[in-house]
């Protein structure tokens, strides 16, 4: 079963997996996403872990900073980014559970949060599918991002 805790210390071994060389142009490691929300004292951004039958088996964070205006001018929007799971996890559901467990957790925890905003590059179709299959929209928007162009997708809760 799969469900979702704010990040702990504890969890960072498991979840410093390595990223295949694909994979790792579209997403940041936990490792990456956690020193850069430190190196920018970020305290808007909440590091999540996924877990598979209590283990951690991926990550994400939720970005509630002004990096989320470049997708929404909503101010109660909360921008999805840094998502992996352990790619000895992958194909088994475990993405696509926790995307869909997502929406409850953000509504447990930050009450005022009414959308999720996200970007997945062009050239990354497996994770467009998987947004596509757990409720995200995309309405024609894109932006160019580190690793060339990007649909911006959403949800609303």
């Amino acid at each position: 079963m799969v469900n979702l805790k704010f990040f702990r210390k504890e969890d960072l071994p498991e979840v410093s997996y390595t990223l295949d060389k694909d994979q790792a142009q579209y997403t940041y490691t936990a490792d990456q996403a956690l020193k850069r929300i430190k190196e920018r004292n970020d305290l808007q951004a909440f590091p999540v872990t996924i877990f598979q039958d209590d283990r951690p088996a991926g990550f994400f964070v939720l970005d509630f900073g002004e990096d989320k205006f470049d997708l929404t001018d909503n101010q109660n929007a909360v921008l999805l980014r840094s998502l992996s799971v352990n790619p000895d996890l992958q194909g088994k559901g475990v993405g696509k559970s926790a995307m869909l467990k997502i929406d409850d957790f953000i509504r447990e925890n930050f009450k005022d949060c009414d959308e999720i905003v996200l970007a997945v590059n062009h050239n990354n179709m497996a994770a467009y599918d998987l947004y596509i299959k757990t409720g995200y929209k995309y309405e024609g928007r894109s932006r160019m991002g580190r690793n060339g162009p990007q649909y911006l997708m959403y949800k609303k809760l």
